[in-house]
């Protein structure tokens, strides 16, 4: 008897084999029958008229603080992932000194928008070094399996105090020290080092990250000191400027060690087409024999505007700002007022830089998110922008974010796409979707918590690229599951999953696809001391299998916490078997 059987289910194996129905038997936490399983189950979950996939590898997210206390990784558990990859971007908590925990909560707050408040309750701090980190993560249950880089802040503020803060360059002894702490990461089981070279990161007093501007002979030196220990993935947050000389030391590094380097890659409204000179400096690299993978989102970096969110187009008014001290409820009554809102909407916006300027003045930008229907679109058109709304209806495009946010018992929302979405459509990211060296990724699951909520990606993917998609052509389901399965988990080295084949660790997803959605927006405060987050609910997962055990039935979660620290490259045969 079998531990498990799933029966009669529409397979999409994550290799991309055309779909076919079958059984499903899993034992030991491994799939051990696919086909017609003769035998019964001790349990059996009929998935006639489901789809049965690998369960999600999402590799980018930062749960690096969240992992210390809550066992479910949400929302990106109720998405199906089943694998998520943390420590990116080059923030995380290890390793640290004591007198410098609350630096890297307010590095990790600046950077990623998590509330420092909530850190430092949650984090337990009952570590000092990378393998300590590591450990106490071990000994924590969870319902799916996590993994994590050695992050570059963490590090050069551990070796360097305030001098790696500040970003002065590092002296061969720091870099020394700084390639052996990274090497014990990578020997206690780190799949891989990360880092940020972007201005867009800063700190919460508006200073780039520690990391952001180190010199190339550091970043090699690492690179070596990771190919020492065994395989492993530099991955780095970019503006690549200038992009050849990026490339350069990218490409010198991945031949001369053997280490895979991988980018984050969005169109930006700057320079709409780098995207693709990025691509092809890509291909160039690859073909002189270098492993590297540029990063990809699946729809715009874009911001939710709401009462409640980090930034909405009133914070810089200041009828607003006098309000802003209140309980949301209380406020909320105030923002009720015609005579407040009549104060606010007559208010000029302080000046808060472009960047600010565009989160509160970029009305041409701006978008309803869920529409009359109840479904959300993060592909709108250009002529559906609060700007064009408003001067159809002779109104001041203000006035109609502001009516739209009271919407809903004012949690109404405004979708804001930063990045990837210069052309007001996502036909650059169906080129990108299709270009051999990217990879799905991007989440931020566990980030930007009160703005941004892309933790859904996984879902969306299946949604909007597979079944819903109007505006432009669609992808093949086989395509999509493979994107977020065998392609994020390859680039890791995690060969035991993310494809449906026998020996293969036991992660799936079995999905009424017909009836799967993503929720809206909704910010909640649950996290350690009401710190907030924005979350958005999926429906349609009729079950979230990890090793073999059912973590999530229609969307609730069982209890049941099978998850592991994943512990370096994790290799099996049936991996080769399924290419």
């Amino acid at each position: 008897m079998h531990e498990l059987v799933i029966r009669n289910g529409r397979i999409i194996d994550g290799a991309e084999t055309p779909a076919f129905t079958a059984d499903i038997a899993i034992d030991n936490g491994r799939i051990t029958a696919i086909g017609t399983v003769a035998g019964k189950g001790r349990r059996e979950i009929d998935a006639a008229g489901m789809i049965v996939t690998p369960g999600w590898v999402d590799i980018h997210t930062h749960y690096d603080g969240q992992v210390t206390w809550d066992p479910y990784l949400s929302p990106s558990s109720w998405h199906g992932v089943t694998t998520a990859v943390m420590g990116n971007c080059g923030v995380g908590f290890a390793p640290v000194k004591r007198d410098r925990h609350d630096w890297l909560i307010e590095l990790m707050e600046g950077v990623e928008d998590i509330p420092g408040s909530a850190l430092a309750e949650g984090i337990s701090w009952d570590w000092e070094t990378f393998p300590e980190y590591l450990d106490s993560l071990d000994a924590k249950p969870r319902v799916l399996d996590v993994a994590t880089h050695v992050p570059h802040s963490a590090v050069r503020a551990y070796v360097m105090g305030d001098r790696g803060a500040r970003n002065e360059d590092a002296t061969p002894a720091d870099i020394a020290a700084m390639s052996a702490i990274v090497a014990e990461g990578m020997r206690a089981g780190a799949l891989g080092f990360s880092t940020s070279r972007t201005v867009v990161h800063t700190t919460k007093d508006g200073t780039v990250m520690p990391g952001t501007t180190a010199a190339a002979d550091e970043l090699l030196a690492i690179g070596k000191a990771m190919a020492a220990v065994g395989p492993g993935v530099f991955e780095m947050s970019s503006d690549m400027n200038p992009a050849e000389a990026e490339f350069d030391w990218m490409k010198s590094m991945s031949m001369d060690t053997g280490v895979t380097v991988t980018y984050s890659l969005l169109q930006s409204p700057l320079q709409p087409g780098n995207w693709i000179k990025l691509l092809e400096l890509t291909r160039q690299a690859r073909a002189q024999g270098a492993s590297i993978a540029a990063q990809i989102a699946c729809r715009p970096t874009g911001l939710v505007l709401g009462w409640q969110s980090t930034i909405h187009p009133f914070v810089g008014r200041q009828t607003y700002r006098d309000l802003a001290h209140l309980p949301f409820e209380e406020r909320l009554e105030e923002l009720k007022d015609p005579v407040v809102r009549a104060a606010i909407l007559a208010d000029p916006s302080r000046k808060m830089g472009p960047l600010g300027a565009i989160m509160t003045q970029g009305f041409d930008r701006m978008f309803r998110l869920q529409q009359p229907d109840g479904n959300l679109d993060y592909e709108p058109r250009a002529e559906d922008s609060i700007k064009a709304l408003a001067e159809a209806g002779g109104l001041a495009p203000d006035a109609v974010v502001y009516d739209m946010l009271m919407e809903n018992n004012g949690r109404g929302y405004i979708y804001l796409p930063l990045l990837n979405y210069t052309e007001f459509n996502f036909d650059h990211i169906h080129a990108m979707m299709h270009d051999p060296n990217t990879v799905l990724s991007l989440s931020d699951g566990g980030a930007h918590c009160g703005v941004i909520c892309d933790a859904s990606f996984p879902t969306y993917m299946l949604t909007h690229w597979v079944r819903d998609r109007k505006r432009g052509p669609t992808l093949p389901l086989e395509k999509v599951v493979a994107m977020q399965t065998r392609d994020t988990a390859r680039l890791y080295g995690l060969n035991d999953r993310g494809v449906l084949a026998v020996g293969m660790k036991a992660d799936v997803n079995v999905i009424d696809f017909d009836a799967l959605a993503i929720q809206p927006p909704e910010m909640v405060f649950d996290l350690p001391a009401d710190g907030r987050r924005m979350i958005q609910r999926a429906s349609g997962y009729v079950a979230t299998i990890v090793s073999g055990v059912v973590t999530y039935e229609n969307g609730e979660a069982t209890g049941e916490m099978p998850g592991k620290l994943i512990r370096g490259p994790q290799y099996t045969s049936a991996a080769m078997a399924a290419e």
